[in-house]
């Protein structure tokens, strides 16, 4: 049989291209919202920053399947940046950094919130 879907080198690249897209899109997110809107009025409190970790555990990474407090890291960090500056009610300009680290049966995923502390004004 003859054509272009039986071309073995045709095959070869479209596999190999279908392969790297999903490879680099699997690698990529969308924006996320952490922090929400500002009130209309505010002022500016400072630098804030705070951080939360988060666990996956149980040996080795095809087993790492039991949560602790690992879904709730991100608002904690965000809780934790907030009271670091006195009378903060939010942030502004927020960013989040994640890192990892290997523990005895799993990892741990600590999250960094850092922004401008605001304290909205009535």
């Amino acid at each position: 049989m003859s054509g272009i879907f039986w071309n073995r080198n045709l095959l070869l690249l479209l596999s190999s291209l279908l392969g790297c897209v999903l490879f680099i899109g699997g690698c990529a997110s969308g924006l996320t919202t952490i922090a929400p809107r500002p009130p209309a009025q505010y002022e500016k409190l400072g630098h804030a920053s705070g951080k939360s970790t988060g666990s996956i555990g149980v040996l080795g990474t095809a087993t790492n399947f039991i949560p602790m407090g690992l879904n709730t890291r991100v608002y904690r960090a965000y809780d934790n940046a907030i009271a670091s500056v006195p009378g903060a009610t939010g942030l502004i300009d927020v960013t989040l950094e994640e890192s990892w680290f290997w523990w005895v049966i799993g990892t741990g995923r600590t999250v960094t919130i850092t922004g401008e502390a605001i304290r909205e004004i009535k």
